[in-house]
């Protein structure tokens, strides 16, 4: 009886140490799109009042969370029975962050008709700004979504010869350490001018080291977030490119000699700005 009970012990430290194995080599696999996934959702989860910061980047947080909940068990099965299907959701997903890329390139460009300037905007109500809230973390939590199909997808692929019960805790903790590593680490961007302040008050001394290191992450947020801006368009038009360069044999194969990275930023703002027209236009019809 003792010896059965050490030998399921026995089985269960050999399959952890499986799982431990094959996490840390699915999470280099991801790392690239873990990279863009935290540069698109600093952007998402920036421009909020200070106060709502924290509160909105949970609430992000409790979304993505419950995006992977959906995501992996659909992955499971659909790698499973449905293989073929695997691909098609991913190049679908592909299309949507290739599209609000080019969308955020078009708004940069394009001014909006009803753009008003700063004379003529008037205060929100509470209402209205918790209304708007509600719309940006709507926003950054269907980005999230196919952000997480992707690294779902990939993770799976670095263990998909292993064992169900394998694959299913290492896709797991993939999933887990990505959600908790990306959004921590955008908490920590967000509240960049808050510790600086922290640091300028900490003593009456005047141009202390604390104020000048408090100063330099208070002057250094507004950089960050225009950087991450920028960095967030970059990475949705890499990562959908990535998705139609590896998942459609045609463009696999399309430029050689160019390198990787510069045939998928072509490819996916080449899809984005195809798909944008095609949304523009279908609005304009549904309006007339």
């Amino acid at each position: 009886m003792a010896s059965g009970f050490f030998a399921i012990l026995d089985d269960v430290a050999a399959l952890l140490d499986d799982v431990a194995a094959m996490s840390k080599i699915a999470t280099k696999k991801t790392a690239g799109i873990l990279g863009d996934d935290l540069a698109v959702n600093a952007e998402k989860a920036s421009g909020f009042v200070s106060q709502r910061e924290l509160p909105v980047l949970w609430a992000i947080t409790k979304g993505s969370l419950l995006n992977k909940i959906i995501i992996l068990p659909i992955a499971f099965l659909l790698s499973a029975f449905l293989p073929w299907a695997v691909t098609v959701v991913l190049v679908l997903g592909g299309i949507y962050l290739a599209f609000e890329g080019a969308e955020k390139i078009y708004e940069f460009f394009v001014p909006h008709e009803n753009e008003l300037s700063a004379a003529d905007i008037k205060p929100m109500t509470e209402a209205e700004i918790l209304e708007l809230e509600k719309t940006k973390v709507k926003s950054a939590i269907v980005t999230d979504f196919i952000l997480s199909i992707e690294i779902v997808i990939i993770a799976l692929g670095a263990v998909i010869q292993e064992p169900l019960v394998t694959q299913i805790a290492v896709v797991s903790v993939v999933a887990l350490i990505a959600t908790i590593g990306v959004y921590g680490i955008v908490a920590l961007i967000v509240r960049m001018d808050e510790f600086g302040l922290k640091l300028i008050n900490l003593n009456k001394e005047e141009n202390s080291i604390s104020d000048k290191i408090g100063r330099f992450f208070v002057n250094a947020l507004p950089m960050v977030i225009k950087a991450l801006s920028v960095i967030g368009t970059l990475a949705l038009l890499l990562v959908s490119g990535g998705i139609f360069v590896h998942n459609i044999d045609f463009l696999h194969h399309i430029l050689p000699g160019v390198p990787s990275i510069l045939v998928e930023f072509v490819v996916g703002l080449l899809v984005g700005f195809v798909a944008l027209i095609l949304f523009n236009g279908l609005k304009k019809i549904f309006k007339k």
